[in-house]
């Protein structure tokens, strides 16, 4: 028996006792990066917020086995919130569609959630109307019938283990209205522990054929956003799920084959939520060290190849970095990559690393990224 089976379905409790040291640790330090961000400068923050999303959204997608491109992401994140950053790239469609429901999400917190607002959701997660190979219903709620029941499978075709069977596509209308009402509801509830409810009860429901993780997770930040007063992101509830996926699909299988005391997920979602707060701390590093390599004098009048390729040497995305490499990722000849990387030595940005010879390799001056 599954627990929208249950009774009194949905009418989760929780033991507040158990859980009352854990949130008021959660929200003190969801208060203190707060207050840190606030006085960094609205600069350090849009560049925190781009970071932030689009390390949501990569590892959002992650999470069901797509793998996103990173750049395509960030470009795509930086264009719809008008930034001007340096390197964009172009993105594909499948890439703006999960972005647009996530800045839907975040940067529209106030409004409320409607079917037709999920619906707009789930018709960009699949602009093409399929998922994978594929044709499926886009912008409604699933319709299979009972001889075809939604079910969470994991292992072979036809013999994989039933990890959840969703309720039939016969109640989605009702289960939906109550569920919409109840998130669009100010109530005495404290909002971080309304955002683990609403994720849970919504992946319960899993109300489309496809998409419910990524939905459930936007949702999440969209109710977080709630939480923080604020659209600007600086943590991702996300990329620590991903981080934590297997203790988190345990847990959500768990809880759906139990009772509606929902203590235990609760405490999980505070807990793997304290542990996204404390992992900002790298992510800022960054921004940080970047937004001082940007102010410096030495870094004006950069044509887009260099402020792509040293946008991606701070970012980490691969190791060493010698002129080949550059001339493939930054699409240029060998003759123009050695080029910009001389001067961007003759600046004082680059300098040799102790390796020469053909294997001679660049990296950040340290008196650029450590000046401000």
């Amino acid at each position: 028996m599954y627990i929208y089976q249950l009774s009194k379905w949905p009418a989760f409790t929780w033991d507040n006792d158990a859980l009352a040291e854990v949130l008021a640790e959660v929200r003190h330090r969801q208060g203190r990066l707060l207050g840190k961000m606030e006085g960094i400068g609205f600069s350090l923050r849009e560049e925190a917020t781009l970071q932030t999303l689009t390390q949501d959204v990569v590892k959002s997608s992650e999470i069901e086995g797509e793998i996103l491109n990173p750049d395509q992401v960030r470009s795509s994140i930086a264009r719809r919130l008008g930034m001007e950053v340096a390197g964009l790239v172009p993105s594909d469609r499948n890439v703006d569609g999960v972005v647009e429901m996530m800045l839907d999400a975040t940067q529209g917190y106030t409004e409320e959630l409607i079917d037709d607002r999920l619906f707009g959701w789930h018709a960009a997660l699949f602009p093409t109307g399929r998922s994978g190979m594929a044709k499926i219903v886009v912008g409604a709620w699933r319709d299979n019938g009972k001889d075809d029941p939604m079910q969470v499978v994991s292992g072979p075709m036809g013999r994989g283990k039933v990890h959840y069977q969703a309720p039939d596509s016969e109640i989605l209308n009702h289960e939906m209205r109550q569920f919409i009402a109840w998130f669009n509801t100010n109530m005495s509830i404290d909002p971080v522990l309304k955002a683990g409810i609403a994720h849970l009860w919504f992946v319960t429901i899993h109300p489309f054929e496809d998409g419910n993780g990524r939905i459930a997770r936007a949702i999440t930040d969209m109710q977080l956003a709630r939480a923080d007063g604020s659209p600007q992101r600086f943590y991702s509830m996300s990329a620590q799920i991903q981080a934590e996926r297997n203790s988190y699909y345990d847990i959500l299988e768990n809880t759906q084959k139990d009772s509606l005391n929902i203590t235990e997920w609760l405490l999980w979602f505070l807990l793997c939520f304290g542990r996204a707060l404390s992992n900002t701390d790298e992510t800022l590093a960054v921004v940080m060290r970047k937004a001082k390599l940007w102010e410096n004098s030495a870094t004006r009048n950069l044509n887009d190849r260099q402020k792509y390729m040293l946008n991606k040497l701070f970012d980490g995305f691969f190791g060493v970095l010698n002129s080949s490499k550059w001339a493939k990722m930054a699409k240029c000849s060998q003759d123009t990559a050695t080029r910009d990387i001389q001067d961007l030595i003759e600046r004082g940005i680059l300098v040799k690393e102790a390796a020469g010879g053909r294997s001679t390799s660049y990296t950040f001056s340290e008196s650029v990224v450590s000046s401000g």
